[in-house]
């Protein structure tokens, strides 16, 4: 492979742009095909983030930069284990690529990006901000994605949205999802991300969510990629008048993970909870960064984001919240707080408040510290066992964060991968 050093850290995936450029869906289309060429243009020049940009201080890519990729060229066509459906409906992408065999979208109007892309070439890029480095990265090598359009006052119930690394080549996946919910409509969207043990993989989903006004969006996303593989989520969210986009993120897996939020509130009474936990095991590293926009009068904003982390791991929030001059009667609330199971765990917290309005209520904090021994002493003096006492205890400090999930069947996946995380780490946490 004859990569060209002068391109810095993004010259594997440049040479990879290089001899796929014409295979990649769009190649034809010209607006798809400048897109492509200006995320180009814009890594050549500048590369991927390092720890020097101060948006990645605290998230050190370098491993990932470090790792071999190849493309997995074809589609996986076999068998792949499923979990349990939690929905009566799910699109599946196996290493990317949409499954239709293994999906059911009946009653919805959605389609495999790939196979629509002509239709929709305008929308991409109108969301998510083409400034950042992981949606430049994907706008270079997307391949597919879900286009799921919920129309005027229709609840669509709810939709499984499941993406699997089969683990058969250390590839790259970057995804692209647009999802658009007309005036009054209401979907639960439920999103899985798994892999196969010791699997080794870069998965770069991107989502451009438009919720128009008086719509909402439950939106839970369960991460549980193996811990080789690396996960960097980007969500663009625009939300209008009285909309709601009602988000939780779960991060309990992947060498490196960060779930990068930024979301728009344009409209009077529109709201968003941005809710949160990061289950962080030895050698990992999780990110959550969020950056949400009150751009409008009377909008409220939530986020209660917790963290727990074992042996040697270290864990990342950076929230910012921006209150516009227009955005008067703003009402936001922003809350950090870690969990350290271990003396060599790490949290760096970076909660932000910029306030132009003068007349908002709005309030942030950030704490961390080990389990009570006040409370772990109690439990043991009543003869529970002390991997009991502290499973109790950490399911305790994660219950305020999980229990705002008001579906029943993404709260049970939440609960099921906090309690599979710990069989696997509380005991050597």
């Amino acid at each position: 492979m004859n990569i060209d050093p002068s391109q810095g850290n993004a010259a594997a995936f440049l040479h990879r742009y290089d001899g796929l450029a014409e295979r990649l869906p769009g190649a034809t289309i010209p607006a798809v095909r400048a897109l492509r060429d200006a995320a180009a243009g814009t890594l050549r020049a500048g590369g991927l983030p390092s720890r020097r940009v101060e948006a990645w201080r605290y998230t050190d890519l370098a491993p990932m930069l470090r790792a071999e990729f190849r493309e997995a060229l074809t589609a996986v066509d076999g068998a792949v284990a499923m979990p349990v459906p939690r929905a009566d409906r799910r699109a599946v992408f196996v290493d990317g690529r949409f499954r239709a065999d293994l999906s059911s979208l009946d009653g919805l109007v959605a389609a495999s990006l790939a196979e629509v892309i002509e239709t929709v070439a305008g929308r991409l890029n109108t969301v998510a901000s083409a400034s950042q480095p992981m949606v430049t990265l994907n706008t270079l090598l997307f391949e597919d994605g879900l286009v799921l359009e919920v129309p005027e006052g229709v609840d669509a119930g709810r939709l499984e949205l499941l993406s699997v690394a089969s683990g058969e080549t250390a590839s790259t996946v970057h995804p692209r999802h647009l999802v658009r919910l007309g005036r009054g409509a209401r979907l639960v969207l439920l999103e899985t991300a798994l892999s196969t043990a010791g699997a080794r993989h870069l998965h770069n989903p991107v989502f451009e969510i438009e919720v128009a006004p008086e719509a909402k969006l439950t939106h839970v996303r369960v991460q549980r990629e193996s811990a080789s593989a690396y996960h960097l989520a980007h969500l663009g969210v625009r939300v209008e008048e009285g909309g709601t986009y009602d988000g939780f993120v779960l991060n309990a897996g992947g060498r490196i993970s960060r779930s990068e939020t930024h979301l728009a509130l344009l409209g009077p009474r529109a709201a968003a909870h941005l809710n949160g936990a990061q289950l962080v095991a030895e050698g990992q590293l999780a990110d959550m960064t969020t950056a949400l926009d009150h751009a409008a009068p009377n909008c409220a904003s939530r986020q209660t984001v917790k963290t727990v982390l074992a042996g040697r791991s270290r864990g990342v929030f950076q929230g910012k919240i921006l209150v516009r001059r227009e955005a008067q009667k703003t009402d936001g609330y922003q809350m950090n707080q870690a969990l350290l199971l271990s003396e060599e765990a790490e949290i760096d917290s970076k909660p932000q408040l910029e306030i132009y309005a003068d007349d908002v209520k709005c309030s942030h904090g950030a704490t961390a510290g080990a389990l009570d021994a006040d409370s772990l002493f109690y439990l043991r003096a009543r003869g529970i066992p002390a991997d009991t006492a502290r499973s109790m205890l950490v399911r305790a400090f994660l219950q305020e964060a999980v229990e705002v999930v008001e579906d029943e069947p993404a709260r049970d996946a939440l609960e099921e991968a906090v309690s599979a995380w710990w069989d696997q780490h509380g005991g050597v946490a």
